[in-house]
């Protein structure tokens, strides 16, 4: 039941994102909505437990996977603007 919590959490994670930073050379589709937010979940969990806002088996929730998949927008931004 974790893992689909968590696709559950990283798609509304991405839309929320996407709906926040819209662009053009954004990922789109379902599958890349979903891992766009997976991935900010994990961002957001690696950075939260690098600054000791959560424990070692504590996760980033909806709101910290949304800050995260932002960021990875951003960067994605980034990155695709300089290639």
């Amino acid at each position: 039941m974790g893992i689909i919590w968590t696709i559950i959490i990283g798609f509304l994670a991405g839309v929320i994102a996407k709906f926040i930073m819209p662009g053009r050379n954004e990922p789109q589709g379902f599958v890349l909505t979903a891992i766009l937010g997976i991935v900010g979940a994990f961002v957001a969990t690696f950075l939260g437990q690098a600054l000791g806002w959560y424990g070692p088996n504590q996760g980033a929730g909806l709101i910290g996977a949304a800050v995260g998949a932002i960021i990875v927008l951003a960067v994605w931004g980034f990155i695709s603007k300089r290639a």
